[in-house]
């Protein structure tokens, strides 16, 4: 590693007054007290990283969590983002200017003086990375950020940011169902010493289990709600998979949330695992994983069970 520090696990605070950065969602999601229930719980749980984005709502992610810094007296290790719109047809992306902007109003809406990791919330094609990458040096050096990185980078891009400017971190979706980082990006990681983060660890609740084969998705779950990214994993196959998941976890006694997050953990590639439950009772399978590692026996299993889907 290149002298970052993050928690194993962090708190995903995506579907706080939103759904992600999409706009047409934004005033959606968790309400603020339902937020801060949240926060309570995994504050007590010994979660004490909080992951969000300046667009998480157009805002309202940042607020909320600012709000409970204050009325809580605790400071939480903050992750946050740039580069989405904060509102429709808004400006967008990883100018220098704009990134100097959005820390600004990012620190003022959470409410501190400094994050502890500041990731480019995707890749800007227009924008050399140099400089974008300049920008985010120029706010470590001045104090307004301790470590900052990149998300959702392939392996070629962030090859091209580490000739740039050597970011230390990278947030990726990765999970038993989304493994394309596999290949490529996770080896250069650990070659490079750049500490993985995985977002979507249960892909997008497919690996809860709520999701069945013939019936209707559930009110309010993200199939219902954000269902495109998602789509791949309509399949039979898919289905066939998670039965076989579902047996493994239930042989023994955990949830197959739980089986999942516990095979991430196993990955010693993996420096930190975001989560991001809806409710309280949502952060359950965190202390199963944690509870109940993975065995040998049991992964070269959970491998065999999810052998030939599409990564």
């Amino acid at each position: 590693m290149t002298g970052l520090t993050v928690e194993r696990i962090a708190l995903g605070c995506g579907n706080f007054g939103g759904i992600g950065s999409a706009p047409q969602f934004f005033g959606r999601g968790l309400t603020q007290d339902q937020a801060f229930e949240l926060m309570d719980a995994a504050w007590a749980s010994g979660i004490t990283q909080f992951d969000t984005a300046d667009a998480y709502g157009g805002g309202r992610s940042e607020q909320a969590i600012g709000r409970w810094i204050r009325s809580r007296g605790v400071r939480p290790r903050l992750t946050t983002k740039v580069f989405n719109p904060m509102e429709a047809d808004a400006d967008r992306g990883l100018e220098p200017d704009r990134i100097a902007r959005q820390l600004r109003s990012s620190l003022d809406r959470l409410g501190v003086d400094r994050v502890d990791l500041y990731l480019a919330h995707d890749y800007d094609p227009a924008v050399p990375l140099g400089q974008s990458l300049g920008a985010f040096q120029a706010a470590q050096a001045d104090g307004l950020i301790s470590g900052y990185g990149v998300s959702n980078f392939d392996a070629r891009q962030l090859a091209a940011a580490l000739e740039a400017a050597a970011p230390q971190a990278i947030q990726n979706s990765y999970s038993l169902l989304v493994r394309q980082d596999e290949t490529e990006l996770l080896p250069l990681c650990a070659e490079r010493g750049v500490a993985y983060l995985a977002f979507s660890p249960l892909a997008g609740g497919w690996l809860t289990g709520k999701y069945q084969r013939g019936a209707p998705y559930p009110a309010g779950s993200r199939m219902t709600q954000r269902p495109e990214p998602y789509a791949e994993f309509v399949t039979g196959r898919t289905f066939e998979a998670l039965a076989r998941l579902q047996a493994i976890a239930t042989s023994r006694g955990t949830s197959m949330a739980g089986l999942a997050l516990a095979w991430l953990l196993a990955d010693a590639r993996v420096a930190q695992i975001v989560i991001g439950p809806g409710r309280p009772e949502h952060l359950a399978p965190v202390a199963e994983a944690l509870q109940y590692p993975v065995t040998g026996q049991e992964l070269a299993a959970i491998e065999e069970a999810v052998a030939g889907l599409a990564r």
